[in-house]
């Protein structure tokens, strides 16, 4: 099909809005032929530069050959897919190498498809070990765990702006921060101290503000929990697989064990559509180890064949090509090449922060924002007040496209940052050119930016 026709499906039958709103970059005019590694390859023959990492999936990049093979050795061999009837080799295999890989008793698995689904699996694992007795779980005032409704509930993210019903029995606490969340447990506290906080979930580093917790706030919150029987829940959908240079990013405190870990994004190697929860054996075997209640959590393609079979492939690479340790070397190359940025770039760039191959660059746009650029927005987006950090966020990352062939996108939660957060197959090559193109980009400065925002909107 043609970019005309492509669009004009879209308006048809997915979203006339989606690509209004795609269509204001350059990416939203161009169809891809194909991708390899790093790379997407156009059918006008141009060549660009992924450093989306595909909001987390592609750690392994594009058509890993390695998890090619694999899928093609399944389909080859004509395996069977649902094992509803059957127990599955693959689902035995990768929970016993999941159950190697993590530390402490972290050894019993369930596998749906989405990290939505593996968080909700996670919470309602924790309410039905304490057998309903208890109807509070905690999360933090800027949790990002996705968009399902329960796990919505749990999340704390301008992202999420329109008042969906929740879950009950949720309440938050302040990201990173011991009084607040010693607040919390209060709040939920009896006279005579029985807690009715059956979880608490959480983000060692959250992926969608670039922050990240303290190892003594974790280690706290992980004394606490233990004391009071609270269901530990750390969510590394996103920084799971080496992302912030450790295999997970709790993983960077020794010792430290929550009783569930949530994983997905690039635990399909970038090819399956994957996700899951892995707990400590205590927990699970208290709630769901009985034959009245083995299947009480199911879902229809939990553990599909061909899924599993990649998820194996996809740890074997992670662990193999040590993607941690290619996150730590991102990692180094980037922050200080921001930081270079940032000291050159003083009154546009506001801030750089983050670990290993996930990183945000926070823009300062000035006071005002422009006329030209305030008649195009709608009425309720001329008045966000992050309307301009957003405007300006996305003119660089349309003069990236446009001008240097690099892909990028940006992180909304309270701030707005340009994430930097390319595959773990990239390498020095890779990060350099991309950090000559930000530095040739925010050369520009805003007014130039915004102006190109502007003019490519109107050509749009």
């Amino acid at each position: 099909m043609t970019t005309d026709q492509v669009h004009e499906l879209y308006r048809r039958h997915v979203s006339r809005s989606q690509v209004s709103l795609i269509g204001s970059f350059g990416f939203g005019r161009d169809l891809v032929d194909h991708a390899e590694g790093c790379w997407i390859q156009l059918r006008d023959g141009r060549r660009i530069l992924d450093f989306t990492g595909g909001v987390g999936v592609l750690s392994h990049g594009h058509n890993h050959p390695r998890i090619l093979r694999a899928r093609q050795r399944f389909q080859q061999s004509r395996r069977m897919e649902v094992h509803k009837n059957y127990l599955s080799p693959y689902v035995a295999a990768l929970g016993h190498n999941l159950a190697a890989l993590l530390p402490g008793d972290l050894t019993v698995s369930y596998f749906p498809n989405s990290g939505a689904e593996a968080v909700e699996g996670a919470v309602k694992l924790a309410y039905k070990y304490h057998q309903g007795r208890r109807g509070t779980v905690l999360h933090s005032d800027i949790a990002f765990h996705g968009k399902l409704l329960g796990a919505a509930s749990l999340t704390a993210s301008p992202e999420l702006h329109f008042p969906y019903p929740q879950i009950p029995g949720t309440d938050s606490f302040g990201y990173d921060d011991l009084a607040s969340f010693l607040l919390a447990l209060d709040r939920h506290t009896a006279s005579d101290g029985e807690s009715d906080v059956y979880a608490v979930l959480l983000e060692p580093f959250s992926a969608s503000s670039l922050r990240e917790c303290s190892a003594g706030f974790l280690r706290e919150v992980r004394r606490i929990c233990t004391e009071r029987d609270i269901v530990l829940i750390f969510d590394e959908v996103y920084t799971g697989w080496g992302k912030t240079g450790a295999l997970f990013h709790f993983m960077h405190h020794p010792g430290l064990v929550p009783d569930i870990v949530t994983t997905s994004k690039s635990f399909g190697g970038g090819k399956a559509s994957i996700s899951g929860y892995i707990a400590r054996e205590p927990i699970f075997r208290a709630a769901y180890d009985n034959l009245s209640d083995a299947t009480l959590h199911s879902t229809t393609y939990y553990g599909f064949g061909e899924e599993t079979a990649t998820a194996l492939e996809a740890v074997a690479v992670a662990v193999e090509e040590d993607f941690p340790g290619r996150a730590r070397e991102l990692g180094e190359l980037l922050g200080t090449g921001l930081a270079k940025l940032a000291a050159r770039h003083p009154r546009l760039v506001h801030d750089v922060k983050g670990r290993g191959a996930l990183h945000g660059v926070f823009l300062n746009p000035g006071p005002k924002l422009p006329d030209a650029l305030r008649s195009m927005l709608p009425t309720s987006a001329a008045k966000d007040p992050q309307a301009l950090s957003k405007l300006l966020t996305a003119a660089v990352i349309a003069a990236l496209y446009r001008d240097h062939g690099i892909l990028t996108f940006f992180g909304s939660n309270r701030l707005i940052a340009l994430i930097v957060s390319p595959p773990l197959v990239a390498g020095p090559d890779e990060a350099e050119l991309f950090l000559n193109a930000l530095d040739e980009v925010l050369d520009q400065g805003p007014v130039r930016l915004l102006a190109g925002l502007v003019r490519e909107k109107a050509t749009g």
